[in-house]
């Protein structure tokens, strides 16, 4: 029965994902969605206050939570492409963060209201703007949570490399629904350490190099990219993530 049970609660939540996706009235385009799902008593979870001060455990979003679906909406190739040129992000990039934002948003309410007519729980967490406007690290990082559900790896670039590549946005929902966990493929999906450097030469800022990340330097060119679009909160840059691994693993 409880196989039976999360088979039909794995369909439901593959149709929803991935019909928004294919009809979000948007002028951002998708490719097909990924997802993965990790156990909410997975003990990386309690490792990762110790990495990422004040990060939530699942059960902080919700008290009796049994798993964590964690799905991403890769962006197509065009929208890429236009982000590469120049030192401010793109209209068509900050466009496709406000309106993808939204759409995560979006579905993750959904998701939410078609899991509890089944008598499951769901709780998430807004897609961005929920990190510590000091320490700049997020109260609930979707990519940390899709790297221990196995949707991807981290890159150099601190960003997930996904089957997908990276040009996309992460959602993430929490649910008192036992699933399958997932697991990453073999091989790195990132080649740095085969040489490759293009999200550092990428980055505007000088915020990502061989050591590391420089969180202010990259935040602030974040704002300035904001302080170009007044018309929306577009706090991106997304420049490093146009390397080799936009659109596919690289490794």
């Amino acid at each position: 029965m409880r196989s039976s049970r999360s088979s039909d609660t794995l369909s439901l939540i593959t149709r929803l994902i991935s019909a928004r996706a294919a009809s979000a009235c948007t002028a951002t385009r998708y490719r097909a969605p990924l997802m993965a799902f990790a156990r909410a008593d997975d003990p990386r979870f309690d490792e990762l206050p110790s990495v990422i001060p004040g990060h939530l455990h699942p059960r902080d979003l919700l008290s009796d939570a049994r798993s964590v679906c964690v799905f991403f909406l890769p962006f197509t190739e065009p929208i890429a492409a236009a982000n590469i040129h120049g030192d401010l992000a793109s209209e068509t990039w900050a466009r496709a963060y406000v309106e993808t934002n939204a759409l995560l948003a979006d579905i993750c309410e959904q998701l939410t209201n078609e899991l509890g007519k089944r008598d499951i729980r769901a709780a998430w967490a807004p897609p961005t703007h929920n990190f510590d406007p000091v320490l700049l690290v997020s109260t609930w990082s979707h990519k940390s949570v899709g790297a221990i559900a196995g949707l991807g790896q981290f890159g150099h670039h601190h960003m997930l490399i996904t089957q997908a590549g990276c040009a996309g946005r992460l959602g993430s929902i929490v649910l008192d629904a036992d699933m399958s966990h997932t697991s990453a493929g073999d091989g790195a999906y990132c080649s740095y350490d085969r040489g490759c450097r293009a999200c550092i030469r990428r980055c505007p800022a000088g915020a990502l190099t061989e050591l590391g990340l420089d969180r202010a330097r990259c935040y602030a060119q974040c704002l300035q990219n904001d302080a170009r679009f007044p018309q929306w909160v577009a706090t991106v840059c997304g420049k490093c993530i146009t390397a080799p691994c936009a659109l596919q693993i690289s490794g």
